[in-house]
């Protein structure tokens, strides 16, 4: 509380502030008195439009930058100016100009002297207006297609953001995405896939890159991540059920080759020993620039908040592109990981204990000490990732293009993995699962054909694609328990939960359980999808999936023999509808969209089990106004889940459980005026149980999050001065309750609700760019978790400095 306040009610006090400054301030633009109107269009010199140009008045602080179309669009007082055309490696332009008030001024075409690569560079490089909000993705829907488009809701986190936050991790990131609400942090266990996150009443985790398979055991470190993007609800159509949740995906878009030397070298330090270089370094090849090759990498660590505690990680991220010839690219991705950890401290619940009988039903009311890791610090495990990726790219004419994908993600752990559970607000049992050379791959072939073509009058932007996944798990899990402590011992006393101690359990005889994960199986789908202009202004779209799994039975190390093999097959359909009530600026939007997930065994009458099906209808709006400054969607989701397995009687199941989860999602992301950027979020949720056990029929799963999140960043750069590059940003993320255990049988157990407040300082110079942050600035208590509680870090300070070249 603060004064007298819960955090909701600050969080909602201050996101309808945001909404209403944000609004005022870029109607105000829009509207001064004795200002007159400046538009215009920048092309390349084979007439191609050029996007995200800077374009400005000379010795002002008005301008913009060019859209898609290469238009671009301002407002600025009356009076006598040089316009001024240009971007870093692009020679500027300078054009005499006279602005009337109340009138439009148009600008002839402006050409630039550019070539493609340098054209691609100025796309993703430059330093936009509203530099937190990007137009277009290529990955969305597995095609070039703007946002206003589009039918499905998306967050994109841009590589401005990610620097303005001085973000090291992709977990830093997505507390910028509406909605989106972390669960655990990654295990840096093999098959785990990084951290996991709730979206729409779903778990989901960060397993995608560049649209393909990416897993990452561990932290997945931001140094190669251009792009973060977050699609909302099922997405098996394009995706598949393997990589994707019935909340969404998590794809991250890496950082691609360009013709010129370039790159930066930064190192990074802070509190809890926390020590970070990283660098990024491009170069061509060759004299034709034709061979291009790009590396990024890090050396991270982090320890912790906790008594005991750390993360240590290494990535190189090559990337090697070769332009055989103007139709024909192909490149060639690494990602190699190595790191240690130990575990996170996450507390779970004795299985079939009730939350009355443990004596506490809130986290806040335990008498733990908060930093207390409850063991010596040396049980730890080792992990490695070492993945592989291969695009080749052909132009087969003017209107169509093939692509064809590989990925091969190879994950490995090893070591120890402690972890407690509750048995009363004052005393823990302490436990051990280790992880013996466990391996998890994940190989994907892809093929796509894209196709931009008119039928008649009707244009059609269209991919045709076959996808093959294969999963192989090698992976083995054991452990024991320990022994039983009260939580207020005194601390050097919890020293002797440590590597000999275990070790010596281990030799002492079996484990407790062992829990083996091998199996391989193989998905092979094929699916259409096409986005039709119906007219300039209405859009329709539809695509299906056919997908057929097939699982070669679970291998046993005891019997030597493999069980439960199964084959299934599932269709997935996706139909959307745009309808753009302001050409490019506002559109209406509604879509269905499918998700499956393969099912294992037999019903109480001996039938075999079918795919389980999320279906979900959402409707909205989206804006793109005031030349680009104002962009936002809202949108109403429902989501219905069907053929959900559940208890028939003592012995045998049923599949007929339904799930429903429906919410309001919303996103603002504006430039009220020069300089000042503004991203802002907000999520409401409802889950629950339908047609299930009386235990549970009609209540919130225990997995679903908070009902309500938020979440805010302000940023202001200073755009001219002696102290030009000068900025500081200031946001936070908020979450309400959350009931982690939630049944009529077992009670319910609350991890309360937080805000969070984080603040970040920079100085950009041509060579050097320094920047300084503090996270959870109030020093907040507070805890994660699905079905467990997971304690978060406290108030972190970290510094750095950064070498451009």
């Amino acid at each position: 509380m603060y004064l007298g306040l819960s955090h909701k009610t600050i969080f909602t006090l201050i996101f309808s502030a945001l909404l209403f400054f944000v609004a005022g301030h870029v109607f105000a633009d829009d509207n001064d008195a004795g200002k007159g109107t400046i538009s215009g269009y920048v092309f390349t010199e084979n007439s191609k439009p050029v996007e995200n140009v800077s374009v400005s008045l000379k010795g002002t602080s008005f301008g913009s930058v060019t859209n898609e179309e290469g238009k671009f669009h301002f407002k600025a007082p009356a009076g006598n100016y040089t316009l001024v055309v240009s971007h870093v490696g692009v020679k500027a332009q300078e054009t005499a100009v006279i602005i009337k008030a109340s009138q439009v001024t148009i600008v002839p075409n402006i050409i630039l002297s550019i070539s493609t690569s340098a054209l691609q560079q100025v796309t993703v490089n430059a330093n936009k207006t509203n530099k937190f909000s990007t137009k277009k993705s290529d990955d969305v829907a597995k095609m070039p297609l703007k946002n206003l488009e589009n039918p499905q809701v998306y967050t994109t986190i841009t590589k401005s953001l990610i620097t303005d936050q001085l973000a090291f991790s992709e977990d830093d990131a997505l507390k910028n995405a509406p909605g989106l609400q972390q669960m655990w942090n990654a295990t840096g266990r093999g098959g785990d896939g990084g951290s996991y996150y709730n979206s729409r009443g779903f778990i989901l985790q960060g397993q995608l890159r560049n649209g393909l398979a990416g897993n990452i055991t561990n932290t997945v470190d931001a140094v190669n991540i251009e792009s973060i993007e977050v699609l909302k609800g099922p997405s098996a159509t394009l995706f598949g059920s393997a990589l994707t949740s019935y909340g969404g995906l998590i794809n991250r878009v890496t950082k691609k080759p360009y013709d010129t030397v370039g790159g930066e070298v930064s190192y990074s330090a802070g509190n809890y020993h926390f020590n970070r270089v990283s660098a990024d370094i491009n170069t061509p090849l060759d004299g034709q620039k034709n061979l291009l090759l790009r590396v990024n990498t890090a050396f991270n660590y982090q320890g912790s908040f906790l008594t005991n505690g750390y993360n240590r990680n290494f990535v190189f991220d090559p990337s090697l592109l070769y332009k055989v010839n103007s139709r024909l690219t192909i490149q060639l991705d690494a990602e190699i990981s190595t790191g240690s950890n130990t575990a996170n401290t996450i507390y779970f619940f004795p299985y079939g204990v009730s939350i009355a009988s443990i004596g506490v039903s809130n986290a806040n009311q335990l008498n733990a000490n908060y930093k207390n890791s409850y063991n010596n610090g040396d049980l730890s495990q080792r992990s490695r990732n070492d993945n592989f990726y291969g695009e080749v790219k052909y132009k087969i004419s003017d209107e169509w293009t093939s692509q064809t994908n590989f990925s091969a993600t190879n994950s490995f752990s090893d070591g120890f993995g402690s972890y407690y559970y509750l048995l009363s607000k004052d005393s823990i049992s302490r436990n051990d699962q280790s992880t013996r050379n466990s391996k998890d791959q994940f190989i994907e072939v892809q093929q796509n054909f894209n196709g931009d073509f008119k039928i008649g009058k009707l244009r059609n932007r269209f991919v045709g694609g076959l996808d093959y996944i294969r999963n192989n798990s090698n992976q083995f899990f054991f452990g024991s328990s320990f022994d039983k402590v009260s939580l207020q011992q005194p601390t050097a006393s919890y020293d002797n939960f440590n590597k000999a101690s275990m070790d010596a359990v281990y030799a002492a005889g079996a484990p407790g359980f062992t829990y083996p994960i091998i199996f391989n199986s193989n998905t092979y789908s094929g699916y259409i999808s096409d986005v039709l202009n119906i007219t300039d202004r209405l859009i329709a779209s539809a695509a299906i999936r056919f997908d057929h799994f097939n699982n070669e039975g679970n291998y046993s190390p005891t019997t030597q023999l493999k069980t439960g093999a199964y084959n299934q097959n599932a269709f997935s359909p996706k139909f959307g509808l745009v309808y753009q009530l302001v050409k490019n600026q506002v559109s209406l939007f509604s879509n269905y969209q499918n998700g499956f997930t393969n099912e294992q065994g037999t019903d109480y009458a001996g039938k075999p089990f079918k795919p389980e099906q999320a279906n979900q209808i959402e409707g909205g709006v989206k804006f793109d106004v005031f030349a680009g400054k104002l962009s936002s969607t809202l949108s109403y989701y429902s989501i219905n889940v069907k053929d959900i397995i559940r208890p028939y009687d003592a012995l045998h199941s049923i599949q007929n459980g339904t799930q429903q989860s429906q919410g309001f999602e919303a996103e603002i992301i504006a430039n009220p005026f020069t300089g000042f950027n503004v991203i802002t979020g907000f999520a409401y949720n409802d889950s629950k149980y339908k047609n299930t056990t009386a235990d549970v029929d009609g209540l919130r799963p225990g997995t679903a999050a908070s009902p309500y999140s938020a979440n805010f960043w302000l940023s202001y750069r200073l755009p001219q001065g002696v102290l030009k590059g000068l900025g500081l940003g200031f946001g936070g993320n908020y979450a309400s309750d959350n009931k982690v255990v939630n049944s009529r049988t077992l009670g319910t157990f609350t991890l309360p609700e937080y805000t969070v407040f984080n603040a970040s300082a920079f100085y950009d110079f041509t060579k050097f760019r320094v920047a300084v942050k503090m996270n959870n600035i109030g020093d907040e208590k507070y805890w994660i978790g699905y079905s467990t509680f997971n304690p978060q870090q406290l108030r972190s300070v970290a510094a750095s400095v950064t070498y451009k070249f």
